[in-house]
């Protein structure tokens, strides 16, 4: 018995998606009585950093981290409270030192109808220096598992 191929570790793809529910605060209203609209990038921001988590991201190594170097955002329509939205992350593109994101904010209660849609673009970077370096192969991996297809 020989020992078995060692398995290559998961491709971070185009297509892959992350998606997370977060709850709207009555205070997110503005005077309209709808969502405030820099609250939908509060919601691109919380639905980041539970990508984050989920995919350990948050413990790397002081020296390096990922920043976000773009943020969009196209409103559609009006949320309103009470509401529990639905963000979800499409990578749309995977290159040496960053990564691009489509997102969708949806209405749960009303799946497939958006109420907003962005591109987020994050880099990853040397804190000494602020150059971009090339994403680490185990961060690649670590956010490969966390998205699905």
């Amino acid at each position: 018995m020989g020992d078995a191929p060692a398995r290559a570790a998961p491709a971070l793809q185009p297509g892959q998606t992350f998606r997370c529910t977060i709850p709207l605060r009555w205070g997110d209203m503005d005077a309209l009585n709808h969502l405030n609209n820099t609250i939908y990038f509060r919601l691109m921001e919380e639905a980041r950093i539970q990508l984050f988590h989920a995919s350990s991201m948050n413990v790397q190594p002081k020296h390096q981290y990922a920043i976000l170097a773009h943020a969009s955002c196209d409103f559609r329509k009006p949320l309103v409270y009470p509401a529990t939205t639905v963000v979800t992350h499409h990578v749309t593109r995977v290159g040496r030192s960053s990564l691009t994101f489509q997102l969708v904010i949806e209405n749960e209660a009303e799946p497939g109808l958006e109420y907003a849609s962005g591109s987020n673009v994050l880099v990853w970077v040397d804190a000494e220096t602020g150059r971009s370096l090339p994403w680490p192969e185990h961060v690649l991996a670590a956010l490969a598992r966390t998205f699905g297809a």
